[in-house]
């Protein structure tokens, strides 16, 4: 478990690391969109540009997260703070989904009104904004696999990068026809990326906080693990869920075998080693009952927060 412990905290640490960096490049591209924004009238830009303002909110939310369930377990936290990640994934998702209503918004003012736009500094910024969060995607593709708060953070740079795509392919197509409504159609393009992915950063939070069983995770295909294991008879009463990303949790009740408890505390062994081998659970509260026991009677076995 130490071991589990010390790769948790290099994790953290080099997400940490390589949000800070993504951070500090949001912010120099972010101001440089602001001002080629205003200078060449894009309101794809201009968008891009408060999706950015967003993303540098929520690489802050997420480094904060991040320190935040670095603190140990306390008597009133027994879990410790990992689900300050999880709400901070919650918080990201509803922003950028206010972020998407906002450009639609100004899209459709546009459509009203067609603006006339500098297609050359567009495309410029657009360029320098593009290679910028091309380096920040890698910086976070690998820690986002792992953690939800990191794959927030990661979905709002991916929004940043396909508007930069959008704004660049706008900014060619008006430099070529003049068309100036490509603008306000590319931010509604942008504006429904930015939503899908607010969607799933609010479902995939919504389903730790309300403990449901994570996704990757088939409630039959683990009892019918458990009941494999020699001196199971039965289960029942079950629970699995995420107390954040990457760590599930199970309850249950097994009905075993009239037995030693030395004889049960190996079977309880046997059944953690798979949880953790096929499914990643690692934390198990375990209740065991007989058959042949009085009725009610539960056998003193029983391993409550055993870890594997």
């Amino acid at each position: 478990m130490g071991n589990q412990r010390n790769h948790r905290s290099h994790s953290a640490s080099a997400a940490s690391r390589g949000l800070k960096i993504a951070l500090a490049v949001v912010l120099v591209v972010m101001a440089l969109e602001v001002i080629g924004g205003i200078l060449s009238n894009s309101l794809a830009l201009l968008g891009d540009a408060g999706h950015m303002l967003v993303d540098a909110l929520a690489l802050g939310l997420s480094l904060f997260a991040i320190a935040i369930a670095r603190r140990p377990a306390t008597p009133s936290r027994t879990y410790g703070y990992h689900r300050v990640g999880v709400m901070a994934a919650l918080a990201n998702g509803i922003t950028l989904a206010l972020v998407a209503i906002y450009i639609f918004y100004e899209a459709y003012q546009r459509f009203l009104t067609p603006p006339v736009v500098n297609s050359s500094l567009m495309l410029l910024v657009a360029a320098v904004g593009l290679v910028a969060n091309l380096v920040a995607l890698l910086l976070l593709r690998r820690a986002s696999r792992r953690n939800l708060n990191i794959k927030a953070a990661f979905w709002h740079i991916l929004g940043d990068t396909i508007s930069s795509i959008g704004v660049i392919v706008a900014g060619i197509v008006i430099s070529i026809t003049g068309w100036g409504i490509v603008d306000p159609i590319i931010a509604v393009f942008i504006g429904c990326i930015i939503l899908w992915g607010a969607v799933r950063l609010v479902i995939e939070s919504t389903d730790i906080l309300l403990e449901a069983v994570p996704r990757d995770i088939e409630v039959d295909e683990v009892m019918e693990t458990i009941r494999e294991v020699p001196g199971v008879e039965g289960i029942h009463d079950i629970h699995i869920w995420a107390i954040t990303s990457g760590m599930h949790a199970l309850s249950a009740h097994l009905v075993i075998e009239d037995q030693t408890v030395s004889r049960s505390a190996e079977v309880v062994r046997a059944i953690n080693r798979d949880l953790a081998q096929y499914f990643n659970i690692g934390h198990t509260t375990l209740q065991l009952e007989c058959r042949s026991c009085p009725t009610g009677f539960v056998c003193e076995a029983s391993q409550p927060g055993n870890e594997t």
